[in-house]
């Protein structure tokens, strides 16, 4: 007989509630200082980050969705959003099976998911810059490492 996995169900029902937030600020925006943190793992399958994000994060990344970010869209098993980093747009793509931790620090919220083995995706590392003219947008965001989020807020 096939135990339950209770762990899996608890963290996908707990990556619904990740989902939703996502939804509402697509459709709402963000706004009352209201920012999410969200650590993934870079080298899980459909993850879609340009190649020189993916060597500077190996195994673990945390965006931060705050003033600068565009095209939001979400679906049910990933979400995607347009960020600048180093001075260009660029379109990422995360399946909520990537997530490792997600944060909401305007209301003191935080979820984590189950560690698991990360299995790579070969050859989907794909640079978008997202406007037709290589324009760029105001860099205002910004990405950082997980360690660094923990040092500040430790320390």
């Amino acid at each position: 007989m096939v135990k339950i996995d209770y762990q899996a169900l608890l963290d996908n029902a707990l990556k619904s509630v990740v989902r939703e937030a996502l939804i509402h600020a697509q459709i709402n925006g963000l706004g009352d200082g209201m920012h999410f943190f969200i650590t993934f793992r870079t080298h899980d399958a459909g993850v879609v980050l340009p190649d020189f994000l993916r060597i500077r994060y190996p195994d673990l990344m945390t965006i931060v969705l705050q003033y600068s970010y565009n095209n939001l869209h979400v679906s049910e098993k990933e979400f995607g959003v347009q960020l600048t980093f180093d001075g260009r747009p660029f379109f990422i793509r995360v399946p909520f099976s990537a997530l490792v931790e997600f944060k909401d620090p305007s209301v003191d919220f935080m979820l984590s998911f189950q560690q698991r083995a990360s299995v790579a995706a070969p050859d989907n590392d794909i640079e978008l810059p997202l406007d037709g003219n290589g324009d760029t947008i105001p860099d205002e965001g910004r990405v950082v490492s997980l360690d660094e989020f923990r040092k500040k807020r430790n320390g």
